[in-house]
Parts: C-alpha cells; structure tokens; sequence
C-alpha cells in the first residue's frame, strides 16, 4: 500500500512539472516561433497522457 502512495504521489509531481514547464515554454517561445512553441506543448502533452495512463494502470492492479 505504501509503494502505491509513493508511486502515485510520483507521478502526480511529474505531471504538474511537465505541465508548468510546457505553458511556460509555450509562452516565452510564442512571439518569437509560434510553431515551436505549439511542438513544446504538444510534447508536454503527450507526456502528461502518458504519466495518466501510468496512473491509471497502476490503480488498478495495486488493488
């Protein structure tokens, strides 16, 4: 039970720094290179669906 806690409190970390960092990048790139800014939050994106997923299956079978 303890390893689930610690795993999920984890990913849930990674998530919310994956998730400044790409609206931060988003907005310090947008007035200079509007198509890289949109590629770093698409990136970050997809990383933070990737982290839910992970959190998903690992609720599921600490169970």
């Amino acid at each position: 039970m303890k390893k689930k806690n610690v795993m999920q409190r984890i990913i849930l970390i990674m998530i919310a720094l994956i998730a400044i960092s790409a609206g931060v990048s988003y907005f310090i790139l947008e007035p200079e290179k509007p198509w890289l800014a949109f590629y770093a939050a698409c990136c970050g994106g997809v990383l933070i669906i990737n982290l839910v997923i992970m959190l998903i299956f690992i609720r599921k079978n600490f169970k």
